[in-house]
């Protein structure tokens, strides 16, 4: 409606009633959707303006109700934190469930219904299973963790060749940067420093190549920081020759 792509129209004087809640994380596009209808000159009554929020699950008056009516042998409250599994499974002894066939179960709980008794009998390990695409549970944490860093922070990639025995460096600093800063240029005036960082470790004795990376990945991470306030994700290559 707000985009006009809806068979009903609104238009000046016309009043849309968002009865939902916003869910978490979908605010920007319902925002988007009050200020359409808005502009269109409709008056929009939701939940920050004024009382109307409608649930879509049962009361407790509702819960009494349909266990009245079931009259079931058994519960098991689902869907909820374990206080309204606690909170539900009240409202099932109240209406003459007895107490031992009230099951509160969390994720992972084996429950058997063994001559139609139900029982908690064990319990699988669970864990947050994350799908990508078309893949199922291959990502982790940390790689969702990189990606907020990739999206939010930019890409720092720097190669540099060096001669572990003449310590010194053939090629490089090298700097790429994508989401950083729009100006190329930003990064000439570290590049000295990321190569005198280099030649010193050699210097120093050092040719390994994880250690040298560190230290070129802690100079121009202080750097950015100081002048960008930015925490890029930052990939170093050297090659020890």
């Amino acid at each position: 409606m707000a985009n006009r792509t809806h068979p009903v129209e609104v238009g000046e004087g016309d009043m849309v009633i968002l009865a939902s809640s916003l869910v978490p994380g979908n605010e920007n596009a319902v925002f988007r959707v009050i200020n359409g209808l808005m502009k269109l000159g409709a008056k929009v009554v939701h939940k920050g303006s004024a009382k109307i929020h409608v649930s879509g699950h049962a009361s407790a008056a509702e819960l009494l109700y349909t266990y009245n009516i079931v009259q079931p042998r058994g519960v098991m409250p689902v869907h909820g934190e374990w206080r309204h599994l606690l909170a539900n499974g009240e409202l099932a002894r109240q209406t003459g469930v007895p107490e031992d066939r009230i099951v509160l179960a969390e994720n992972g709980y084996v429950v058997d219904l063994v001559d139609g008794v139900p029982r908690v009998v064990g319990a699988h390990p669970m864990k947050d299973l994350f799908v990508d695409g078309s893949s199922v549970g291959g990502i982790t944490e940390a790689d969702l963790k990189d990606r907020l860093t990739l999206a939010g922070e930019g890409f720092v990639s720097i190669f540099m060749a060096v001669d572990g025995s003449r310590r010194e460096v053939i090629a490089g600093p090298e700097i790429h940067t994508r989401g950083v800063a729009e100006d190329a240029d930003t990064f000439k005036t570290i590049a000295p420093k990321v190569e005198a960082a280099v030649l010193e470790a050699l210097r120093n004795g050092t040719k390994d190549r994880h250690q040298l990376q560190q230290i070129i990945r802690r100079t121009i991470g202080r750097w950015i920081s100081s002048k960008l306030r930015r925490k890029p994700m930052i990939v170093p290559q050297v090659v020890v020759l």
